[in-house]
């Protein structure tokens, strides 16, 4: 059987915040391409700081990150284009609708013109957004603001996901969709 290839590679990955208070403590795994797996951990764990490593949002105090091969501190910006990111938090314009937010998006990762258009009406689509696509975010319910998220960290087909608390606040029926 043919070896698979390293999506993700974590090694030896610390983190330190104020007064040196270390989150990570030197931890390490390989992710293969096509394998899904969960983090679990209790609350301040330090599951969501691996995450933010990961996608560049925070920086290792040491340890290494290779995203298919693209160190995330030394190549950022060849390791973002692989990842797409659902965060637990809405970080985004409230003030903006779903076409708008997902049409930035799409600018963001280079994508533009027909292109960025076809994938921007294949999201409202999958994620059925389109009768919501035209109101301010902020409005919305908790499932569709959700669904809205996940559609935006998909907007560049990523190679790697990563899902953040993708059920928070979402009823059961938007679970099992999502």
């Amino acid at each position: 059987m043919p070896e698979k290839e390293i999506a993700l590679k974590v090694s030896n990955l610390k983190k330190s915040y104020k007064a040196g208070k270390e989150i990570l403590h030197g931890i390490s795994f390989n992710i293969s391409k096509g394998e899904f797996v969960g983090i679990l951990g209790s609350n301040g764990a330090g599951k969501t700081t691996t995450i933010n490593c990961i996608t560049g949002i925070s920086t290792p105090t040491s340890g290494e990150i290779k995203v298919f091969n693209h160190d995330v501190v030394k190549d950022y910006k060849q390791a973002r284009k692989k990842i797409g990111l659902s965060p637990q938090e809405f970080t985004i314009d409230t003030f903006q609708t779903p076409k708008e937010l997902l049409y930035f998006q799409a600018g963001f990762f280079g994508i533009i013109g027909k292109e960025r258009e076809e994938r921007i009406q294949n999201l409202l689509n999958i994620f059925e957004l389109n009768e919501h696509k035209d109101k301010k975010f902020q409005f919305l319910s908790g499932g569709l603001k959700r669904r809205i998220i996940v559609a935006k960290s998909l907007i560049h087909n990523p190679d790697i996901i990563i899902l953040d608390e993708p059920t928070a606040g979402v009823d059961v029926e938007t679970r099992q969709s999502l």
